[in-house]
């Protein structure tokens, strides 16, 4: 009778449930939680430093300075000003005074002022990123053009613009009288009337080319098909920009207004640089107006409480914006 023998095969693996058999089959192991790693925290210590020493500290002290009658005979030595607590604020915010009447004129000047500069600015924003919209030859030259005021410096920018209104050699005068004839006389810009509307037309010229970028970077994300459904449907230029254009900027519009509106209404630099520090009644813009209450009356507790009445103005302002525009983003 014959045998047959079969060599052993390689041991197969053991198919059973993990677990199985074993004492510990019962209990899942528990996953151990990740080290929090300090390095995210170092790396904010630096930023938090900067925003203590830059905004937070001064704005503590300035606070505590309108409670102070800090005024020249003082300011050597700070412990030696008396508290008069809210003081500063009643005597600034009574509009039957001369000075509440000086503060209140400077604050209607500067709302019509920022107003008017932060539509004007969004209105020529939005026409050239609309009309650059469209790709043609010599696009990328225009667009680098119309952002030269934005990348110049503020002092570069305001004190060319202040030789430009000169009366006398001033190149605007030059074109106006001289080249065009249209004026029979040779008008002080920067004086009177109509330094109003100097200013007014250099802070337009500084702001409009940041709308022009926000404004050109939003078009980037607008879909081409909307406008081509828009324009097979029948829907003109002015339609698409209506239904198509605002919906879909809506968004960056919303920021937009409401940083030109904060940058335009604290705006120091461009008064004063144009005006020399002392700008007409007409131009007396809120913070010239705090800067030569301080500095030139040497009354920094008076110009402490302006400034801080004007932080919680703008911070009213501000927050009554966003809860105006979330409920409607939220009804939409």
């Amino acid at each position: 009778m014959a045998t047959s023998t079969t060599a052993p095969g390689p041991a197969r693996p053991d198919r059973r449930a993990p677990g199985a058999g074993s004492p510990a089959s019962g209990s899942a192991r528990r996953p151990r939680r990740p080290r929090r790693s300090l390095l995210p925290y170092l790396l904010l210590v630096p930023a938090i430093v900067l925003e203590l020493a830059i905004h937070v500290i001064p704005m503590v002290v300035g606070v505590w300075m309108s409670l102070l009658e800090l005024t020249q005979f003082h300011i050597r030595d700070w412990s030696t000003a008396p508290f008069v607590g809210l003081e500063n604020y009643r005597a600034t915010l009574d509009f039957d005074s001369a000075a509440g009447r000086e503060l209140l004129h400077s604050f209607w000047v500067t709302l019509v002022y920022t107003l008017l500069s932060v539509g004007l600015a969004w209105l020529l924003g939005m026409a050239g990123a609309v009309v650059l919209q469209r790709p043609f030859r010599g696009r990328a030259i225009l667009r680098a053009l119309f952002l030269t005021p934005y990348a110049l410096p503020v002092y570069t920018a305001v004190i060319t613009w202040s030789f430009l209104l000169q009366r006398d050699t001033g190149l605007v005068n030059h074109v106006l009288v001289d080249q065009l004839g249209l004026l029979d006389d040779r008008p002080f810009w920067l004086i009177g009337d109509n330094s109003f509307w100097s200013l007014l037309v250099v802070s337009v010229w500084r702001n409009w080319p940041f709308a022009f970028l926000c404004l050109m970077a939003g078009l980037q994300n607008v879909p081409g098909e909307m406008y081509e459904a828009a324009a097979i449907d029948g829907a003109g230029f002015w339609r698409r920009l209506r239904s198509v254009t605002l919906p879909m900027l809506r968004p960056v519009n919303l920021v937009l207004l409401l940083v030109l509106f904060l940058w335009t209404f604290n705006d120091f630099n461009t008064p004063f640089v144009l005006f020399g520090g002392s700008a007409p009644e007409q131009a007396d813009l809120i913070s010239i107006h705090i800067y030569r209450s301080s500095f030139k009356t040497w009354d920094f507790g008076s110009g402490s409480a302006m400034s801080v009445a004007l932080l919680l103005f703008l911070l009213v302002v501000s927050a009554g914006y966003l809860l105006i525009t979330n409920r409607r983003r939220d009804h939409a």
